[in-house]
């Protein structure tokens, strides 16, 4: 972080930090207030932004699906977050309780016990995370899934391919479960 005497106020966070050059030097993200100090701001180094700039720009843009081409993954899960995985050493992203049978999980290696950390390059922040993900994905699409699997006291990652699933064959099956967007929204 940057401390700055730079104002920033409500609605300019996210905005450039100059240097006298010009320069960004910083993206404004916070600021301190007290009745005992004012002005005091922080900002993230442009160091640190710019790898993430780059990814949100080369990424490719996608829309959201239509209910028919709905994606299904086929997994049940727990949130391990940042506080979880510090007192656990256990990977931060999704704790996979259960595999639906016969789901693209499974068939793609995708075991229980594993932990989901990305989605398509993207890291996976929690259950709500990779559901909203899904919306932008069609049936039949093939993403890697990047996964920590417990090895002894450890986990490995591994990537894997997986093919996702129509969402709508898996709503009238007995493989209820899972995750898939169709007509009746999230399982």
């Amino acid at each position: 972080m940057i401390q700055t005497d730079a104002a920033i106020n409500p609605g300019n966070s996210g905005g450039a930090l100059l240097n006298m050059n010009g320069e960004v030097i910083g993206i404004n993200s916070a600021k301190f207030t007290s009745t005992e100090v004012e002005g005091m701001g922080y900002a993230i180094s442009v160091t640190t932004a710019t790898p993430i700039i780059e990814d949100l720009m080369n990424r490719t843009t996608r829309e959201k699906v239509a209910e028919e081409d709905a994606a299904y993954f086929g997994i049940d899960g727990e949130d391990i977050t940042a506080s979880i995985s510090s007192a656990y050493g256990v990977p931060q992203g999704i704790y996979v309780t259960s595999v639906v049978s016969g789901s693209p999980a499974q068939e793609a290696g995708i075991t229980a016990k594993s932990v989901v950390t990305h989605f398509d390059g993207i890291r996976v922040t929690g259950l709500s995370n990779l559901e909203n993900r899904l919306q932008y994905y069609a049936a039949g699409e093939t993403v890697s899934v990047t996964i920590q699997v417990p090895k002894g006291n450890s986990y490995e990652e591994q990537t894997v391919e997986v093919t996702l699933g129509r969402a709508s064959e898996y709503q009238s099956s007995e493989n209820a479960g899972g995750f898939g967007y169709g007509a009746f929204g999230w399982r």
